[in-house]
C-alpha cells in the first residue's frame, strides 16, 4: 500500500494571497529609489515532493535532506497493481515519469500543514496517477501555482478535474501564460498546446493573474511574478515564438516564467522552479532583491540548462551562491547535471519522481 497523508491541513477558506504593489515584478523599489522588500515570513519546516519529472528511479536511496520513494528509500512502500502476467497476479505499481514537472509544497504553519500544487505536468493521467501511488489526496490541495504557460506544466490539470469534479480552488499564473506558442528550428516548427482559460475556469478553478510578486499562505510563500532579467548570459529559449496580434514573433524570454520561494528560518531562501526559463541566476537574484534575504538554502526544479556557455556561466554563479542543496529536474540536461555534480559535490542531489526534500530549521 502507498503511504497516506495523516497531517492536519488548512481548510479551503484559509487560503489567502496578497500582491505586492511596491514591487512591479521587474525589481523592488519606489519612485524615491528606496528599497522595498516583501515581508516573507520564515517557516520552521517544509517538504517539496516531486510528482512529475522526466526521470523515475525506484533504486535511489535516501540522501541528505531527501527522502526517496521506492525499493531503497524510506518514503513509502511500493503499491501493487493487478496483472495476469505474474504468478501472484500482481505487479509493483511504480511511479510514472514524463516530460514535464509538478511538485507538492507542504509548509507547516501553526500546527497545520498547508499544501500548494506547483505545476501539473503534461499528460492527462500522470499527475493524478502519481498522487494515488504516493497516497496523496488531491482534495488536500489549497491552491495551484503555474510556473508558466507551457503545456508540460499545465495540462495535467485534466486528471484533477476528472477526479474532483468542480475543484473550487485558485490557480495563480502570469497573464502571458495564455499565449499561443511554438518552437521553430532547422528541423521544422512544433506548435505547443495552448492552455485554455475558458476550460480551466469552466472546470471550477478561479484564475488569478499577476505580474507582480504575490504572498500566499499568510505570508509564508512568495510567488515571484515576472522575473527581472539582469545577467548577460541567460538569454532565453532559442527558437521560441508567440503569436501576438495574429503575427508570429520571437518570444525567447518567456516572460511569464515565475518561481515559488519560501524562507527556512536560519537557513535561507528555497527556490522552486518549473523550467527556469528566466534563468536560475536571474531568479535567485530577483528573489533576493524582492525579499531582502541574501542567504540561499536550496534550489529545486527545472533549470532549462541544455548546453553551451550558459551552462558554464550558470554553474560558476551557483558555486558562488553556495546553496546547501541543488536538486535539478525536468529540462536540465545530463551534461549540465554532471557539471553541477562535479562543481557542487556537497550540494548536488539527483532528482526522480517521488523524491521529497525535507527542509527544516532544526537540521
Amino acid at each position: 500500500m502507498a503511504r497516506h497523508d495523516t497531517e492536519s491541513f488548512g481548510t479551503e477558506a484559509e487560503w489567502s494571497w496578497t500582491w505586492w504593489p511596491e514591487c512591479d515584478g521587474i525589481g523592488a523599489g519606489t519612485a524615491q529609489g528606496e528599497n522595498v522588500h516583501v515581508p516573507l515570513r520564515p517557516v520552521e519546516m517544509a517538504t517539496v515532493t516531486t510528482l512529475i519529472d522526466n526521470s523515475c528511479d525506484a533504486l535511489l536511496p535516501d540522501g541528505r535532506l531527501v527522502r526517496r520513494w521506492g525499493l531503497a528509500g524510506g518514503g513509502g512502500p511500493l503499491p501493487v497493481a493487478p496483472t495476469d502476467m505474474s504468478v501472484t497476479g500482481t505487479t509493483l505499481d511504480v511511479l510514472r515519469a514524463e516530460h514535464g514537472f509538478s511538485a507538492m509544497v507542504d509548509i507547516d504553519i501553526d500546527g497545520h500543514r498547508r499544501r500548494i500544487l506547483f505545476d501539473a505536468g503534461a499528460s492527462t493521467d500522470g499527475l493524478i496517477g502519481n498522487l494515488d501511488r504516493l497516497g496523496m489526496s488531491p482534495d488536500t490541495i489549497e491552491a495551484i501555482v503555474l510556473s508558466h504557460g507551457h503545456f508540460d506544466h499545465v495540462t495535467g490539470l485534466h486528471g484533477l478535474v476528472r477526479r474532483l469534479g468542480q475543484p473550487s480552488m485558485p490557480v495563480f499564473l502570469h497573464p502571458d501564460g495564455w499565449r499561443r506558442r511554438r518552437i521553430s528550428g532547422p528541423g521544422g516548427t512544433l506548435d505547443l498546446p495552448t492552455p485554455s482559460r475558458a476550460a480551466i475556469e469552466g472546470a471550477g478553478f478561479t484564475v488569478i493573474e499577476q505580474r507582480r510578486p504575490s504572498l500566499m499562505l499568510d505570508g509564508f510563500l512568495l510567488i515571484t511574478g515576472e522575473v527581472k532579467r539582469t545577467t548577460d548570459f541567460e538569454t532565453g529559449m532559442a527558437g521560441h515564438q508567440a503569436c501576438l496580434d495574429g503575427e508570429w514573433g520571437p518570444d525567447e524570454s518567456i516572460e511569464d516564467d515565475q518561481a515559488a520561494v519560501f524562507h527556512i528560518r536560519g537557513k535561507g531562501l528555497v527556490i522552486l522552479t518549473g523550467c527556469g526559463h528566466a534563468g536560475i541566476i536571474n531568479i535567485i537574484r530577483h528573489a533576493q532583491e524582492v525579499t531582502g534575504i541574501k542567504q540561499l538554502h536550496a534550489v529545486l526544479g527545472g533549470l532549462h540548462l541544455r548546453f553551451g556557455p550558459v551552462v558554464d556561466r550558470t554553474v560558476d554563479e551557483l558555486v558562488a551562491a553556495a546553496p546547501d542543496l541543488v536538486l535539478p529536474a525536468h529540462c536540465t540536461s545530463w551534461s549540465a547535471q554532471q557539471m553541477l555534480a562535479t562543481r557542487l559535490p556537497n550540494a548536488f542531489v539527483p532528482n526522480a519522481v517521488g523524491s521529497a526534500c525535507i527542509l527544516s530549521a532544526t537540521h
